[in-house]
C-alpha cells in the first residue's frame, strides 16, 4: 500500500539552516503561510527559535480570552496551571474543549505547544521529569530519552496505563480519546504542516524502542491510536478523491457548450491537493508501521503485542483497501501462536471484525486456508476465553463459505457442545445449529409449523441423529443446554416431540428406530427440565442467578405449556412404552415439573386417574430398582398437600401401599416356613415386593404398617440357616435401614409418643448387631451393604445427634465397642486394599472388563470414604488410622486423595494422637517387614526404601511451621525412640535392639523439630543408651548414628553431649556467629509456647514406664556444666527430663557415687572427643573459605550475565535477575502449594525437601552450611 521513504526518529537539518535556527525542525515557512516547499517528509526546515512568536497561521493568532492557555497550562473553569496530563487524568473537562484548547495554543506559539505536548507523553509514562525549553531547543530526541530515563522513578513498577482503580481506567480511555479528537480536529491543517505530526511521530518512535517498560509501552499505545486516527484521515481522503473523481468525470462528459473549464480546473486542483495530502499521511503511517509496529508486535511484553494486534485489525476493518492483504494479516496470523492469552484473543477478536462482514471475509481466502489448522487447533486452548473466540471465529468462517471447513474440523468443535465450560459449549452449539439447522432446501419451505410433518420435526430428528452419533448417551443435558441459547424454540416443540412418538408415520416416511425414540425421549425431558429450572446442568454453573422478570414469565409460560401438553400426553405415553425400562424412567420424572393447580383449575382430573393407573400397572410390571425409585419420585411429587388433588393422589397411594404390605407378609409366612424349603418362585415373589416396599419406603413414611418385625426375623433367618439369597437380604437390611431413618425423623419432630424413642433406640441397637454379625458373612455384596449401613447409622447416632439443640436424643448416642470397630476395620483391608485382577486375556469383551473394573474401584473409593469419615468425626478411634495411612504409597493412585484428606483433617482435630498416629503406621509397616525379611534389617531393600519415603512424606505435612507442630513432633520422636529400643537384640548382650533400624526412617522426622526439641530429643535418646553404644562404629549401628547426628545438625551449637562447653569454647566459628544468634529477639508468643509445650511433654512423661535397657548412666552435658553458667537456651532442656533423669542429675559427693569406672570412660571419651572437635574446627573454616570464594564467583558470574542482557527489552525489569529469584520462589511455593499449614500436602516431588530449599538461598553465617557433611557426620560420642 504505502512505498513512501521512511520517517527517521532523529531530524538532520541542512548547514544553512544550522547557522539561523535550532537543531529541531520546523516545517513551517518563515512566512507563516501553509503552503508547502517539498512534499512527502523529507522536505524540512528549520524552526523558529522557542518563544518567537510566528507573524500568521492557520486560522490566525487571536486569544479568546478566559480559555486558553498561559505558559502551556490549562485555564478553564478554575483548573488555572493545571498540565495537559492533569488534565486528562481529571477528565473534569470534555477532551474535545482540551483539544481545541490546545490546538489554540499551538496556533499561538507551536514550539510551547508542542512543549506541552511531549511532556503530556512524557507524563503519561509516569516519568517525574520533564523537558525544559532548553532541552527542547538544544538535545536530540535520543537525548532527551536518555535524559528523562535517568530521571525515571524507578521504585515502582507501576505507571498509569497498569495502575488500578477506576480512576486509571478512565485515564487510559481519555488518553486515547485525547489523541484521536486531536487527530481529527488538526487533519484540515496543522497535521500537513510538516512541523507537529513529524514531530510526535519522531517522539514517539524513540521512545517506543526504550528499554523503559512504562515509556515503551504508552508510546507505543499513543502510536498505535495516532496510527488508527490517521487510517481514518487517509478513508476520509480516500472517499474525497473518489467524490472529486466523480465530479470531474461528470463535468468533463459534458457537452462543449454547457461544461465550465473553470470547475474542471477547481477540481483537478482539488484532486492534486487531495492526492498530495493523501500521500503525506501514507508517509506519516508508513513511518509508525515501520518504526513502531513492526519492533512492537514481538515485544516481550504481552500488553503492547496486544495492543499492536488490537490496533491493525481495526484498520485492516477500516480501510480495507489499503490494509487488507497478505503483508499486514501475516502479522495477525503469527501472533496466534502467542504464549500469552490475551495476545491470541486479540488475534481471534481481529479477526472476527473482518469475517462478520462477507466482503471482506470473500478476501482472507489465502489467509484461511494457510492458518485455519491453528485456528481449529486454538478451540482446545488451555484458556477458556481463547476457545471460546475460537469457535465464534470458526462459526463466522462458517457463514462466509460452507467449503472451508472440512468434516474433520466440524467434528472437532462438535464435541465441544458436551464441555463442562458453559460459554465453550454455548458456542459450540451455535456452531452446530448454523451447520446443521440453518439450511433449508426449497421444498421445506411450505411444510407446516408444528407436528410431525413439520420443518422442526426434521429437525428434531436431526438433533436425534447427532445425539446417537455422539455415542455420549448421558449427558442429553449438556446438549440440549449448548443449544438452548441458539434453539430453544426448537427444544420447546414438544408437541412436535409427542407427535414423533404417538402418531403413525406417514406412507413413505422411515419411522424411528427403538434407540432413536429412547434418545428423543431423553432429549425431551433435558428441554423440560431446562425450561423449568433455568439453570445449566451440573457441572457447568457456578450456582443458581437471579432471573431477571422477563425470564421469570417466561419460566411459569413454559410450565403452564409443559402441564397442559403432557398431562393429556404422558397417560398415553407411558401406555405405548409402559415395558421399555429406560423410556418409562425418563416420562415418570415429567410430572415434577407440573404446575398441579392445572389439573383442578383446566378440569384435568380424568387424566390425572388416568396417569395414577398407568403408575400402578407401571410397578406392577417392573421390578428394576430405577423404575421403581421413579414411581417413588413420581407420587412424591404429585402427593403434596398444598394442592386440592392431594387427597385423590394419597387414596390411590396408600391403596397401593396397602397391597405391597399384605402381599409381603403373606409372602413371607409362606416363604419362612419350618421344615420345608423355598422354591425359587417364591423367593423371586419375596424379593420383588420387598424391592417395591424398599424402593417406595425410600421416599414414603410406612411407619403405620410396622416392617421392622417382618424385616428383622427375616435377617435373623438369614443367619440362622445361611441360605437366604443375597438380594433378599440386601434389600432387607435397606428397608430396615429406611424404617429406622423415619423414625428418628418422627422422634426428631417431637411428634412422636414417650414410648417410641425407647423402641427406637432398641431397634437401632439390635439393627446395628445384626449388620455386624452380616460383616462376617461369606457373600460379598452382603458384607458391602452391611458396612454401608453400619457406617450411615453410626454417623447418624453419634455424638453430633445431639447438636442444633437436640439434647433431648442423648439416649440415642450409639458408640461403637472395640469389637465393632475393628470388625469394620478387618472388612476395609480385606476388601478395598486388594490388588484388581489384571487379567486381559480376552480380547472381545475388554473395554467391558475396563468399564466393570473402574465401577470396582468407585465402589472401594466409598467404602473407604465411608470409613473415613469415622474416623474424621471422631466416630471410631483415631488410632484405627494408621492401618489406613500406611497404605499410601501402595494405593496412592487409587485412594491416595481419599487417604490424604483423612490425614488433613485428623491433623486439624488433634495434631499429637494424629502424630501418635503416623508413628504408629510406621511401626506397622516396619514390623511386617520383620516378619518377612527376618531379624537382620537391610536398609538397602525395596521394603525398608519403601517405609523411609513414606515417612518423609508424612514429615512434608506438617508444613514450615514448627511452632505449630512442634508438640506433635515431639511426642512422634519420642514414641518412635521407645519403639526402637522397645525389643532386646535376639542375638544377646552387646548386639543392636532388635528396632534399632527404625531411627534410620524416624530421622525424616528431624528436621521437623526447632532447636530446642532436638537437644531434648537427643537428651530422652541418650536415657535408652549405654556408654558402649556410644562408642559403637559396626554397619549395624548405622542409625543410630544418623539419627543422633540429625539431631545435631539443626543447633547454632552443641550442647546435646558431655563434650559439648569443651567444643563451644574452642571453637573460633562459634565465636563469630555467636553474636548474630544472640542478637535475634525472640517472639513472646514463641516463648510461651515453648515453655507450655515442654511442661504438656513433662506431664505426660511422667507415667511412662521405663524400658529395660536404661540401666546404665546417662551421658547429658549437665553433668560437666555449672548450673550457674548455662545458657538461656538450656533451660529448655530440663523440661523434657523424666523425674528420675532429674534426680539422677542432681550433685552427688564423689564419695557416693557409684561406678566409678563409669566415670573413667567418660574423661577418656572426652579427650578423644576434644580433640576430634579441634580437627572439626579446623576443616570448617577451611570449607567456609572455600565456599566463600565460591560465592563471590557466583556472583561475579551473574553480574557478568546481567550486563550481556542489558541489550533486552525489558532491562529496567532486570529479567535474568528476576528469573533467577522466582525459580527459588517457585520452589518454595511448590511446596506450599495449595496448603495452609493447618492442612496437609503430601505428594510433593522427592526433590522438594528441606534439605534443597536451604541450598537455594544459603546462610553463610550457620554452621551446617559451611561444613560438608563428612564433618556434620562425625559422631560427638
Amino acid at each position: 500500500m504505502i512505498a513512501a521513504q521512511d520517517l527517521h526518529t532523529e531530524f538532520q537539518f541542512p548547514p544553512e539552516a544550522e547557522s539561523q535556527l535550532s537543531s529541531d525542525t520546523d516545517f513551517d515557512d518563515p512566512d507563516g503561510k501553509n503552503a508547502k516547499t517539498g512534499k512527502g517528509m523529507a522536505a524540512k526546515k528549520g524552526k523558529k527559535a522557542l518563544g518567537d512568536k510566528a507573524k500568521g497561521g492557520a486560522g490566525g493568532a487571536g486569544r479568546t480570552p478566559g480559555l486558553g492557555r498561559v505558559n502551556g497550562h490549562h485555564q478553564e473553569n478554575g483548573l488555572e496551571n493545571m498540565t495537559l496530563f492533569e488534565v486528562v487524568k481529571l477528565g473534569k473537562s470534555a477532551t474535545q474543549s482540551v483539544v481545541d484548547d490546545w490546538i489554540e495554543a499551538y496556533k499561538h506559539d507551536r514550539d510551547i505547544a508542542l512543549l506541552d505536548l511531549i511532556n503530556f507523553f512524557i507524563q503519561c509514562s509516569g516519568c517525574k521529569g520533564a523537558v525544559s525549553p532548553e532541552m527542547f531547543r538544544h538535545m536530540q530526541n535520543s537525548e532527551i530519552i536518555r535524559k528523562m530515563t535517568e530521571e525515571f522513578d524507578e521504585d515502582s513498577g507501576d505507571y498509569p496505563l497498569t495502575m488500578s482503580g477506576p480512576q486509571w481506567k478512565k485515564f487510559r480511555i481519555s488518553f486515547c480519546d485525547f489523541i484521536a479528537i486531536l487527530v481529527r480536529q488538526c487533519q484540515y491543517s496543522i497535521i500537513y504542516d510538516e512541523y507537529m505530526m513529524d514531530t510526535v511521530i519522531s517522539l514517539l518512535t524513540g521512545l517506543s524502542d526504550s528499554q523503559v517498560r512504562a515509556f515503551r509501552h504508552t508510546s507505543t499505545l499513543a502510536a498505535m491510536k495516532l496510527m488508527t486516527a490517521l487510517v481514518n484521515v487517509a478513508l476520509n481522503l480516500s472517499i474525497n478523491m473518489d467524490n472529486t473523481q466523480r465530479q470531474y468525470e461528470a463535468e468533463r462528459n459534458k457537452v462543449v457548450a454547457k461544461r465550465a473549464n473553470d470547475r474542471l480546473e477547481l477540481l483537478l486542483q482539488k484532486r492534486k491537493e487531495l492526492q498530495e495530502n493523501q500521500d503525506e499521511i501514507e508517509n506519516m503511517m508508513n513511518a509508525i508501521f515501520k518504526g513502531v509496529f513492526v519492533h512492537r508486535y514481538r515485544d516481550a511484553i504481552a500488553d503492547i503485542r496486544a495492543v499492536c494486534i488490537e490496533e491493525i485489525g481495526v484498520w485492516m476493518k477500516l480501510y480495507s483497501d489499503a490494509f487488507l492483504n497478505d503483508s499486514y494479516l501475516k502479522y495477525v496470523g503469527w501472533t496466534m501462536h502467542d504464549k500469552q492469552g490475551e495476545v491470541r484473543l486479540k488475534c481471534l477478536t481481529a479477526l472476527q471484525g473482518l469475517f462478520y462482514s462477507r466482503e471482506l471475509g470473500a478476501r482472507l481466502e489465502l489467509f484461511t486456508s494457510r492458518f485455519k489448522d491453528r485456528i481449529v487447533s486454538m478451540t482446545l486452548d488451555k484458556e477458556y476465553d481463547v476457545a471460546v473466540q475460537a469457535v465464534k471465529l470458526l462459526t463466522l468462517v462458517l457463514q462466509s463459505s460452507d467449503e472451508v471447513l472440512t468434516a474433520e474440523d466440524c467434528e472437532s468443535i462438535y464435541h465441544l457442545v458436551y464441555s463442562a465450560h458453559r460459554p465453550i459449549a454455548v458456542s459450540a452449539g451455535e456452531f452446530l445449529f448454523k451447520k446443521l439447522f440453518s439450511h433449508r432446501d426449497p421444498e421445506e419451505e411450505g411444510l407446516p409449523r408444528r407436528g410431525r410433518q413439520s420443518l422442526n420435526g426434521s429437525l428434531i430428528k436431526t438433533t436425534v441423529f447427532f445425539f446417537l452419533e455422539s455415542e455420549l448417551h448421558e449427558h442429553g443435558a449438556y446438549l440440549v443446554d449448548s443449544l438452548w441459547d441458539c434453539a430453544s424454540e426448537l427444544l420447546k416443540d414438544w408437541e412436535t416431540m409427542i407427535s414423533l412418538l404417538l402418531d403413525e408415520p406417514m406412507s413413505g416416511e422411515e419411522a424411528l428406530t427403538d434407540r432413536q425414540e429412547t434418545a428423543l425421549v431423553e432429549i425431551m425431558l433435558c428441554a423440560i427440565r431446562q425450561a423449568c429450572e433455568c439453570h445449566p446442568p451440573v457441572g457447568r454453573g457456578t450456582g443458581k442467578r437471579v432471573l431477571s422478570a422477563k425470564e421469570k414469565k417466561t419460566q411459569l409460560d413454559d410450565r403452564t405449556r409443559i402441564t397442559e401438553m403432557f398431562a393429556v400426553a404422558l397417560p398415553l405415553l407411558l401406555a405405548k412404552y409402559c415395558v421399555d425400562i429406560d423410556k418409562v424412567t425418563n416420562l415418570l420424572q415429567i410430572p415434577k415439573y407440573f404446575d398441579l393447580d392445572i389439573y383442578t383449575t383446566g378440569r384435568l382430573e380424568k387424566h390425572l386417574d388416568a396417569l395414577l393407573r398407568q403408575i400402578w400397572e407401571v410397578q406392577d410390571k417392573h421390578t428394576d430398582t430405577e423404575v421403581l425409585e421413579a414411581c417413588s419420585t413420581t407420587y412424591h411429587a404429585l402427593c403434596n398437600e398444598e394442592f386440592t388433588i392431594f387427597n385423590r393422589v394419597d387414596i390411590a397411594r396408600s391403596q397401593l401401599f396397602d397391597e405391597l404390605v399384605d402381599k409381603f407378609n403373606r409372602l413371607l409366612e409362606d416363604f419362612l416356613q419350618e421344615g420345608e424349603e423355598p422354591d425359587e418362585d417364591d423367593a423371586y415373589q419375596v424379593l420383588s415386593t420387598l424391592k417395591k416396599i424398599s424402593a417406595f419406603h425410600n421416599a414414603h413414611d410406612l411407619s403405620k404398617w410396622d416392617l421392622f418385625t417382618s424385616n428383622y426375623r427375616l435377617l435373623n433367618t438369614g443367619l440362622q440357616n445361611g441360605d437366604m439369597p443375597e438380594q433378599i437380604v440386601i434389600h432387607a437390611m435397606q428397608c430396615t435401614h429406611y424404617i429406622i431413618l423415619w423414625h428418628l425423623a418422627k422422634v426428631s419432630d417431637g411428634s412422636s409418643l414417650k414410648g417410641d424413642m425407647l423402641t427406637l433406640r432398641k431397634q437401632m441397637r439390635a439393627f446395628c448387631l445384626m449388620c455386624q454379625r452380616y460383616l462376617n458373612s461369606i457373600n460379598n455384596a452382603v458384607k458391602e451393604q452391611a458396612f454401608t449401613i453400619l457406617c450411615d447409622l453410626l454417623m447418624i447416632f453419634s455424638h453430633q445427634i445431639m447438636s442444633s439443640g437436640r439434647e433431648q436424643l442423648e439416649s440415642l448416642v450409639y458408640t461403637p465397642d472395640s469389637s465393632l470397630q475393628a470388625d469394620l476395620l478387618n472388612f476395609i483391608l480385606d476388601q478395598v486394599f486388594i490388588d484388581q485382577d489384571d487379567d486381559n486375556n480376552s480380547t472381545d469383551g475388554q473395554q467391558d472388563e475396563e468399564a466393570s473394573k473402574i465401577e470396582a474401584l468407585h465402589k472401594r473409593r466409598n467404602l473407604l470414604a465411608a470409613y473415613c469419615k469415622l474416623i474424621i468425626y471422631n466416630v471410631v478411634e483415631m488410632n484405627t488410622g494408621a492401618d489406613i495411612f500406611k497404605q499410601y504409597m501402595r494405593y496412592y493412585n487409587d485412594y491416595g486423595d481419599i487417604i490424604k484428606e483423612t490425614l488433613s483433617k485428623t491433623r486439624q482435630i488433634d495434631k499429637v494422637q494424629c502424630a501418635k498416629t503416623l508413628v504408629l503406621s510406621l511401626q506397622a509397616l516396619f514390623n511386617e517387614m520383620l516378619s518377612e525379611l527376618g531379624c537382620n534389617v537391610d536398609r538397602s531393600t525395596s521394603a525398608f526404601c519403601g517405609i523411609k519415603e513414606l515417612a518423609r512424606r508424612f514429615s512434608l505435612t506438617f508444613g514450615l511451621d514448627q511452632l505449630k507442630t512442634r508438640e506433635a513432633i515431639a511426642m512422634l520422636h519420642k514414641d518412635g525412640i521407645e519403639f526402637a529400643f522397645k525389643e532386646p537384640s535376639p542375638q544377646g548382650q552387646g548386639s543392636p535392639p532388635l528396632n534399632l533400624a527404625f531411627l534410620d526412617i524416624l530421622s525424616e522426622f528431624s528436621s521437623k523439630l526447632i532447636r530446642q526439641d532436638r537437644r531434648s530429643v537427643h537428651m530422652y535418646l541418650e536415657r535408652f543408651m549405654t556408654v558402649q553404644m556410644a562408642l559403637q562404629r559396626e554397619d549395624c549401628w548405622l542409625p543410630l548414628i544418623s539419627y543422633r547426628n540429625s539431631l545435631q545438625a539443626g543447633g547454632d551449637d552443641d550442647t546435646m553431649s558431655v563434650i559439648s562447653g569443651i567444643s563451644s569454647r574452642g571453637s573460633t566459628r562459634s565465636k563469630k556467629s555467636k553474636p548474630a544468634t544472640s542478637s535475634k529477639r525472640k517472639l513472646p508468643e514463641e516463648e510461651n509456647s515453648c515453655s507450655s509445650t515442654d511442661a504438656v511433654w513433662m506431664n505426660r512423661e511422667q507415667n511412662v514406664q521405663t524400658p529395660v535397657m536404661m540401666h546404665s548412666p546417662h551421658l547429658t552435658s549437665t553433668v560437666l556444666r555449672d548450673p550457674k553458667k548455662m545458657r538461656p537456651e538450656d533451660s529448655y532442656t530440663t523440661a523434657f527430663t523424666m523425674p528420675t533423669e532429674q534426680n539422677s542429675h542432681q550433685h552427688v559427693p564423689p564419695q557416693q557415687q557409684p561406678h566409678h569406672h563409669h566415670q573413667t570412660a567418660i574423661d577418656y571419651n572426652t579427650q578423644v572427643t576434644w580433640m576430634l572437635t579441634q580437627r572439626q574446627q579446623a576443616e570448617a573454616r577451611q570449607q567456609q573459605d572455600r565456599v566463600s570464594m565460591h560465592y563471590a564467583k557466583m556472583r561475579n558470574h551473574m553480574q557478568q550475565a546481567i550486563r550481556r542482557g542489558s541489550g533486552l527489552m525489558e532491562d529496567d525489569e532486570e529479567p535474568i535477575v528476576e528469573d533467577v529469584m522466582m525459580s527459588s520462589e517457585d520452589r518454595l511455593e511448590d511446596i506450599n502449594e495449595g496448603m495452609d499449614f493447618d492442612t496437609i500436602d503430601i505428594d510433593l516431588p522427592a526433590s522438594k525437601n528441606r534439605r534443597e530449599r536451604t541450598e537455594l538461598k544459603p546462610d553463610y553465617f550457620d554452621p551446617s552450611s559451611i561444613m560438608d557433611d563428612s564433618v556434620l557426620n562425625v559422631s560427638m560420642f
